[in-house]
């Protein structure tokens, strides 16, 4: 097993960290390390400048826009991403539901939908998680029955999805929908459909969080008419796709740049506040949690650079064994998120600051960041539904 980098590949990452200095916006750079949030036209413009240099689906095929680069320079991409706070790409168009086509669309779909995935053109949303299907996904009711007593042109869709991401931006929203309900076993009788969200009969309903955010939302579908052409893969055969989709989505949940730049604010932060008049980076037992975080965030480096070593030398996708990235990714996220509120203390609440009686800006967004971060042990499946994974899957047992 080698873990390290060659020369050329240390050459690549110098590339990237260098336009990346050049190219990625201040003000969008400044969302990011500023924990605010990012607006479609934000997303849209960044987007843009990717597909410009040729960047945006580096992951793709070089026939459809992809950049050639092996699973090493992806993940360095990736990394420095996060180091330079650079906003990764809504992952639900350009990774997730391109990986579904290029795998199992036609080649009609891949024509149709993969050009404008890849420019940005189409904002892509998921429509999953459901009020009772969340982890346990295979417990969806949402319902597609196709028209003319299965024989008509088009499915119609009627239910619920929930905790949709950036649902308020999307064009485009990819599905799993129960197209027949007398399957025996629940995975079964699940198909994986594209629908347009200007198409009548679906509504879009904020879910405002804890920190005030518009994040997700709830998507109703109410006598929704979709293309049979529309559909992807097999009829009643969508959860092969959704097992295909998902070790894409953990695969990346490590976020291993991210981290490492949120670790390093961390350390400034903890080295400015004061705890009986010494820095509190000083104190014995804060340096303890720390230096356990720090070395977590080295531990997941290495496990993740031997997942690349292995999908290096294979040339495979990640097996259930992947499920650890996401477990102990997410975790260091939210040890990072714990840590900083406790070094600023009450501070971390969030706070508008009044010049000359005028209102000026909120200070702090540390509070509301520790609370959107509790989210990262559940989405791609909750932590413990990843650990029965593994013990499945990977241990045997």
């Amino acid at each position: 097993m080698d873990l390290r980098y060659s020369p050329e590949e240390q050459a690549f990452r110098h590339e990237v960290r260098t336009w990346l200095a050049d190219n990625l916006p201040a003000d969008i750079r400044d969302k990011v390390t500023q924990y605010r949030g990012l607006s479609k036209a934000d997303y849209v413009r960044w987007h843009g400048i990717l597909a410009a240099k040729g960047w945006s689906v580096p992951h793709w095929p070089v026939e459809w826009g992809g950049t050639g680069w092996n699973v090493t320079q992806r993940y360095i991409y990736e990394e420095e991403f996060g180091l330079a706070g650079a906003p990764a790409l809504p992952s639900f168009g350009p990774s997730m539901c391109a990986s579904v086509l290029l795998r199992f669309g036609t080649p009609e779909q891949k024509a149709r939908y993969l050009p404008r995935i890849r420019s940005g053109e189409d904002f892509w949303v998921q429509g999953y998680s459901e009020p009772g299907a969340g982890s346990d996904l295979a417990s969806l009711k949402t319902r597609a029955e196709r028209s003319e007593g299965g024989r008509g042109d088009h499915y119609v869709v009627n239910g619920q999805k929930i905790w949709t991401t950036l649902g308020q931006h999307g064009d485009w929203i990819f599905c799993l929908v129960r197209t027949d309900p007398s399957a025996e076993k629940r995975q079964e009788g699940i198909s994986f459909l594209l629908i347009d969200m200007k198409t009548p009969g679906i509504t879009v309903r904020p879910l405002i969080l804890m920190d005030g955010g518009h994040e997700v939302n709830e998507v109703f579908f109410d006598e929704v008419k979709v293309p049979v052409e529309n559909l992807v893969h097999e009829e009643n055969k969508g959860w092969t796709v959704a097992k295909y989709l998902l070790g894409h989505e953990r695969m990346g949940s490590g976020n291993v740049g991210g981290s490492k730049r949120e670790l390093a604010a961390l350390k400034l932060i903890a080295a400015r506040e004061q705890k009986n008049g010494k820095p509190l980076i000083e104190d014995p037992r804060f340096r303890d949690r720390l230096s356990r975080v720090e070395i977590e965030l080295d531990a997941l480096e290495l496990t993740s650079m031997r997942f690349l070593d292995k999908m290096r030398k294979s040339g495979q996708p990640p097996g259930a064994d992947v499920s650890m990235l996401k477990i102990r990714g997410t975790e260091v996220q939210q040890a990072i998120t714990e840590l900083m509120m406790q070094a600023v203390g009450p501070m971390a609440q969030p706070f508008v600051a009044v010049d000359d009686g005028q209102v000026d800006h909120v200070t702090s967004r540390l509070s509301p960041r520790y609370f959107n971060y509790r989210k990262a042990s559940i989405y791609a499946g909750s932590n413990e539904i990843q650990r029965n994974i593994i013990a499945k899957m990977t241990l045997g047992l």
